[in-house]
C-alpha cells in the first residue's frame, strides 16, 4: 500500500494546488489507471507567515509550522513535505517536532542536480532564499556550489513572485525578465538553474533556459512518490 503523504501548504495556495496536480499525476504516472495520491493537506494562512519572514520572525514561524506538521503527522501522514522552498530556512524546527520523515526539498534538489554531474548551479529564488545561507550550505553539502543574480535582478525576481506569482498573476514581461536573467546567470558559469521557490514553476521552464533547469516542486514531489511506494521492509 502505498504511504500517505502529508502536505504541509498554504505558502502560498497557489504553489501547494501545483503540488497537489504534480503528486496525483506522478502516482498515476507510475501506477496507471485510476491510481492517485494517498495524502493529507493542511495549509496555513500565507499572510501570517509572510508578515513574519518580513519582521525577521523565524523562530515563531518554526513553532507555527512545526506545530502545523504534527497536526498532519496526527492525521495519520507517514512523511511530511514541507510545500515552499524558503521556509525551509526553519525546517530543523520542523523535523526536530515529527516522529515520520521529512522530505528536505534542497536535499532532492541538490542529488538531483548531483546526478547530473553539475557542480555549479544558478538560483531564483525569494530574498530570503537567495541570499541568507541555509540553501546554499545545504547545497554545498552535496558537491554544488550556487550562484545567484545580481542587484537589481535579486529585487526584480523577488518582487515577481510576492507581487505577481503568489497572487496568481501571471505576466508576459516577467517571464520575459525572468529569461534574461537565466541568461545571465549562464553567462557567469552557471551550467544549470533552479527554481527555487515553488511559485516560479508557474512562469518559467526549461523552454525559457538555455542550461538545464531543475524544478525543484516537481522533484521535491518526484521524490516524495517514490519513498511513498518503496516497499515496507519487514
Amino acid at each position: 500500500m502505498m504511504r500517505t503523504i502529508g502536505l504541509l501548504g498554504g505558502m502560498s495556495w497557489e504553489s501547494s494546488a501545483e503540488y497537489y496536480r504534480l503528486l496525483n499525476e506522478e502516482t498515476r504516472r507510475r501506477l496507471g489507471g485510476h491510481h492517485c495520491a494517498r495524502s493529507v493537506l493542511l495549509t496555513v494562512d500565507f499572510a501570517e507567515i509572510e508578515a513574519m519572514q518580513r519582521a525577521g520572525e523565524w523562530h515563531e514561524a518554526g513553532r507555527l509550522l512545526a506545530e502545523a506538521a504534527t497536526t498532519l503527522e496526527r492525521a495519520g501522514a507517514d512523511m511530511v513535505l514541507l510545500c515552499t522552498n524558503t521556509m525551509h530556512r526553519v525546517a530543523d524546527a520542523i523535523e526536530a517536532a515529527i516522529g515520520v520523515p521529512f522530505v528536505h526539498l534542497v536535499d532532492a534538489t541538490a542529488r538531483r542536480v548531483a546526478a547530473a554531474g553539475l557542480t555549479t548551479v544558478g538560483l531564483l529564488a525569494t530574498r530570503f532564499t537567495m541570499e541568507m545561507d541555509f540553501y546554499r550550505s545545504r547545497m554545498r553539502r552535496h558537491g554544488v556550489e550556487v550562484v545567484v543574480p545580481e542587484e537589481p535582478d535579486r529585487t526584480l525576481v523577488h518582487d515577481v513572485i510576492y507581487q505577481e506569482l503568489t497572487r496568481n498573476r501571471i505576466e508576459s514581461s516577467s517571464r520575459e525578465e525572468y529569461r534574461r536573467v537565466i541568461a545571465g546567470l549562464a553567462g557567469r558559469g552557471a551550467q544549470g538553474v533552479i527554481l527555487g521557490c515553488t511559485e516560479i514553476t508557474l512562469l518559467v521552464g526549461q523552454e525559457d533556459s538555455p542550461v538545464p533547469v531543475f524544478d525543484s516542486t516537481r522533484i521535491h514531489v518526484e521524490t516524495a512518490v517514490e519513498l511513498a511506494l518503496r516497499p515496507v521492509r519487514s
